[in-house]
């Protein structure tokens, strides 16, 4: 389909979409909106592969390097990576979907309140959120996922200045194509979960799940495995190494750190378990619960990633934020039961983010979910 035509018929769609929601709701964060359908029930199965426990899984993920079925790599082939703006705001817990990500990343959007930006390619979730807003230096981040990666969000920092995302996005030419902003997909693809109203602000009520954000992508903007100029995404895409478990364990009990002094509900703890080897998350203080199938986060490796954190200093109320996501810093990579200490490096905003230990050789990751946390310089973490 023409390009032109396609951001016309977004442009009407937007307009009528706002029309109901875009009075109560800023776009920046605070405030709220209503949906103009409240009895949406979404469709059951949503897209999600079930197989048996005995079909082979023989089939890698790009991603992460899990070993996964020849029927989910028959899906993830025809598609591309959506990233997700999942909140972490004390009403928005228990998250959807989040065990379901290849890759997940977090860091501080502001006031302390981390967000998620969580990768999903090989993998389907049958709910995901709550969606909350964009942040520039995830979409730095996503960038590195090759041509045109889906960025699913509501709304995002718009205030004029180094942090403003929704300038980015337009700036990359992401608007009305690969980006998924709410006020730009209409209803049903986003929803709000009226059942969590009661208790909780409405912005942190917003659902999505992956096969409708893929099936809005395929069937509104042309984009598949391949954009409107039949391009792969990932024709310039660089994978990471990946390994089996290793044979001999560590002895690392825990992992633990803050983003920000004084915000204990946002305190993070990993515990690693020896016999599945692998690092349970604890989320200030709880066990971080996955509401799609009430299973704690549970992952191969836990990166540590140090970025120097800074005001943007644009005049916006709640304070955003800017990370300096190019260049090379400190790391720390988990897994194993051991603690590699070394460096990430990334030349550029569309280059792989890679980890090195302190001979410089590129670190080899187990197969499987991969965590990155993002903080500020100076932060201590123990181990």
């Amino acid at each position: 389909m023409n390009r032109k035509l396609v951001i016309l018929a977004v442009f009407i769609v937007y307009l009528l979409s706002t029309y109901f929601s875009y009075s109560f709701f800023s776009g920046r964060e605070g405030g709220g909106w209503q949906s103009p359908v409240s009895s949406y029930v979404p469709p059951k199965g949503n897209g999600v592969v079930t197989e048996g426990v005995n079909v082979p899984k023989t089939e890698e993920c790009p991603l992460n390097g899990e070993m996964l079925t020849k029927n989910q790599r028959a899906l993830w082939e025809k598609r591309r990576p959506l990233g997700v703006m999942i909140e972490n705001h004390k009403e928005a817990r228990p998250q959807s979907g989040l065990t379901a990500a290849d890759i997940i990343y977090e860091a501080v959007a502001e006031g302390g309140i981390t967000r998620f930006l969580a990768i999903f390619y090989c993998k389907d979730a049958k709910y995901i959120g709550p969606v909350r807003s964009a942040r520039i230096y995830f979409v730095d981040t996503l960038q590195e996922y090759g041509r045109y990666p889906l960025y699913a969000h509501v709304g995002g920092a718009n205030t004029p200045g180094p942090a403003d995302a929704l300038g980015e996005i337009r700036r990359l030419n992401w608007d009305s194509y690969n980006d998924l902003n709410q006020f730009g997909v209409p209803f049903p693809y986003y929803w709000r979960d009226y059942e969590r109203l009661p208790s909780r602000a409405t912005e942190h009520t917003v659902y999505s799940t992956t096969a409708k954000l893929w099936e809005y992508a395929k069937n509104k903007r042309d984009l598949t495995d391949v954009d409107e100029n039949n391009k792969r995404w990932d024709e310039e895409f660089i994978k990471w190494k990946f390994k089996e478990d290793a044979q001999e364990k560590g002895n690392l009990t825990k992992v633990s750190f803050d983003f920000w002094v004084g915000k204990s509900d946002y305190s993070v703890e990993w515990q690693y378990d020896k016999t599945t080897n692998s690092f349970k998350r604890f989320n200030g203080g709880e066990p971080h619960q996955d509401k799609n199938n009430d299973k704690q986060l549970e992952v191969k490796n836990v990166i540590v990633v140090y970025m120097q954190e800074s005001s943007a200093n644009d005049g916006y109320e709640g304070g955003h934020l800017l990370y300096k996501t190019i260049g090379e810093g400190k790391a720390i990579v988990f897994e194993d039961g051991k603690a590699t200490e070394g460096i990430w490096r990334r030349k550029s905003v569309t280059q792989r983010i890679k980890f090195y230990d302190k001979k410089e050789q590129e670190v080899t990751f187990n197969r499987g979910q991969i965590f990155i946390e993002i903080l500020p310089v100076g932060n201590e973490v123990t181990y």
